[in-house]
């Protein structure tokens, strides 16, 4: 992969707010103004004024001195003020970077959500906006402050300027020429310091298995070994102030020099002592602090802002969907099955037992899929992949004949609503709440959705669609039943349920897929119970040996697994039990029994919300 461009994003950082920008340089203008006239007021008072014996004048171009400097340092402060307005949009950007690099890495085939990449990262952002600060600033005072006393000292006298600018761009060169090698030792330093944490914990959280092992001089010696690297990286980093001391030394301090010496030769063109004073004031109190700054600046935040930043571009890459938006997709074509999957496989980390190996499945429109399996199968991978959430290892998902690979996330909705268990309620309005996937229903058809979904009762509780929604009172059936009725207004032919009823009671479970069943469109259910396998017209089953697809019936038949799944499922809607498969999960009945218990609930839940029986929430 190849390196980020620090200075291109950089760049376009500050070509995004070129008004803050140029307000920026118009008060630095202002703050320049010191040491513009500095050198030309000290000559004036001292030749016109204290040599000439009229210390009153001296006193009065002093004075506008003193007038510069107060209106350089009113100018300083909108500076600052300015500055907030170039950097912490920059500072903003960055974090929305970092959070969107994690979400996809969260999301990603084989990733899973960490927290501590955004936290160490979003403290590399607060770096690189502080760095990014001191960079403006210290680029921004050399360019005005060096430009300023460059124009005084050209005006005061030509060959003064001369001799002043040939060895402060010496310095410069010298700087400039050492600025790669020393981001290189940098870069080198940053790296081993992390490889040393890392190291370092490695060995700190498995010392039990390192010591078991007899593992301790091997361990050591890595550790060690890490510690010399980084010990290496910062003497060599030391060494190289030696080059910013040089660049100093040529181009602050060798001016100073080369004015004293050229001094009598000055004199003798015609140069008066006050001219001279006030090139010696030009260099001392302008040049020299803005050179010291920029190498300073550069050569220690500058090195830290380039590789800081570098790190946080390579670590939140992210696929950009812009190119596939701008390749035509393929026509779908003329009957597509709602869902199909095409040698799907997927694993978590390379070396995991795949959840999904080849798998291949067509899914017609209008297909009501129960998926079913012991916790830990992946019948949520499943709903992931299926989703487009996560990207397979191989293989490739279809959802009305278009490939979902290639969709932009942002138009996928229009494909598919998936319901997690964990459902999302936020506060606001009810209304706003159930439309928020469909905002052009009216009250007539959010209203019809609340009753055949069983919800109106609890929208009457609430106070209304106009009722102001609290997540925080509700309890997880009455969250689950708010996102329940909001997928069901959705516009999406497809919708996954991924045991989005397993804190609602039998019968008002019932009564929320019976509503999806016939709704039109396609209903692939995450099945809780083993009720919603036997509603379903088609159930997937993870067997051991692979996923098998089938009628409930058929795969009682077929299926030793799920007929164990339907024995051992208990009444309350848990899920089986991973031990022991071969005792049923209440006592010592056996297997068959409570399929009879499990199935005659299930009809009587069924026949409960056929009759219109009050729902209840669990």
């Amino acid at each position: 992969m190849s390196r980020p461009d620090v200075g291109r994003t950089t760049w376009r950082a500050l070509r995004a707010r070129r008004r803050e920008v140029g307000r920026l340089a118009a008060w630095s203008v202002v703050e320049s103004l010191p040491a513009l006239l500095a050198g030309l007021l000290v000559a004036r008072a001292v030749d016109q004024g204290f040599l000439a014996g009229r210390f009153a004048t001296g006193l009065a171009w002093l004075g506008g001195l003193a007038v510069a400097i107060l209106l350089g340092a009113v100018a300083t402060g909108r500076v600052y003020r300015s500055l907030g307005a170039v950097v912490e949009p920059f500072r903003d950007e960055l974090a929305r970077l970092v959070v969107h690099g994690a979400l996809h890495d969260a999301t990603r085939a084989g990733g899973h959500p960490d927290s501590a990449p955004v936290a160490r990262l979003t403290h590399h952002v607060e770096i690189v906006r502080d760095t990014f600060g001191g960079l403006v600033m210290v680029v921004r005072g050399f360019l005005f402050t060096a430009g300023a006393a460059l124009l005084g000292l050209l005006a005061l006298d030509a060959t003064v300027a001369a001799l002043v600018a040939a060895p402060l761009l010496t310095g410069l060169v010298v700087f400039a020429a050492a600025l790669p090698a020393m981001l290189a030792h940098q870069r080198t330093q940053v790296q081993a310091g992390e490889a040393l944490g890392r190291s370092a914990a490695t060995a700190l959280t498995g010392h039990r298995d390192v010591l078991a092992c007899g593992a301790e001089e091997r361990t050591v010696a890595e550790v060690d070994r890490r510690v010399s690297d980084h010990a290496d990286a910062e003497r060599t980093l030391a060494r190289m102030s030696a080059l910013r001391s040089l660049s100093l030394g040529l181009g602050g301090w060798l001016p100073v020099v080369v004015l004293l010496l050229a001094a009598p030769w000055l004199v003798r063109r015609g140069l008066s002592t006050g001219a001279v004073l006030g090139a010696l004031v030009y260099v001392t109190t302008s040049l020299q602090p803005a050179l010291h700054a920029l190498v300073q600046g550069l050569g220690g935040g500058g090195l830290r802002y380039a590789v800081t930043l570098e790190r946080i571009l390579a670590t939140c890459r992210t696929p950009s969907h812009s190119g596939s938006a701008a390749t035509p997709t393929p026509e779908p074509e003329a009957d597509p099955p709602a869902v199909r999957l095409a040698g799907l496989t997927f694993r978590y980390g390379p070396r995991a037992r795949p959840i999904l190996d080849d798998f291949s499945m067509d899914l017609p429109q209008g297909a009501h899929l129960a998926v079913v399996g012991p916790s830990g199968t992946g019948k949520s991978t499943l709903a992931a992949l299926v989703a487009g959430l996560v990207e397979p290892e191989r293989g490739t998902v279809h959802l009305a004949g278009r490939p979902v690979a290639a969709v932009a996330p942002a138009d996928r909705a229009a494909l598919r609503v998936l319901v997690p268990q964990e459902a999302y309620v936020f506060t606001g309005s009810l209304a706003d709440n159930l439309r928020y996937l469909c905002p052009d229903a009216d009250d007539t058809v959010v209203e019809t959705a609340l009753a055949r979904l069983g919800a109106d009762a609890l929208a009457r509780r609430l106070g209304g669609l106009a009722a102001t929604v609290d997540p925080a009172t509700l309890s997880a059936g009455e969250r689950q039943l708010i996102a329940a009725v909001r997928a069901y207004l959705a516009p999406a032919p497809l919708v996954i349920l991924d045991e989005a009823t397993c804190h609602l009671d039998p019968t008002l479970e019932a009564t929320v897929e019976s509503a999806f069943a016939r709704r039109p469109g396609t209903l692939v259910v995450i099945a809780h119970r083993i009720s919603s396998a036997v509603r379903a017209r088609r159930v997937l089953v993870f067997d051991d040996d692979g996923p098998l697809e089938g009628s409930h019936h058929e795969l009682l038949a077929r299926s030793p697994a799920y007929r164990e799944l339907v024995g051992h499922w208990d009444g309350d809607g848990s899920a089986p039990p991973a031990a022991d498969p071969d005792r049923a999960a209440d006592g010592d009945r056996p297997v068959g029994a409570d399929r009879v218990v499990t199935t005659e609930r299930a009809a009587v839940a069924e026949r409960a919300a056929a009759a219109g029986g009050l729902p209840h929430l669990g």
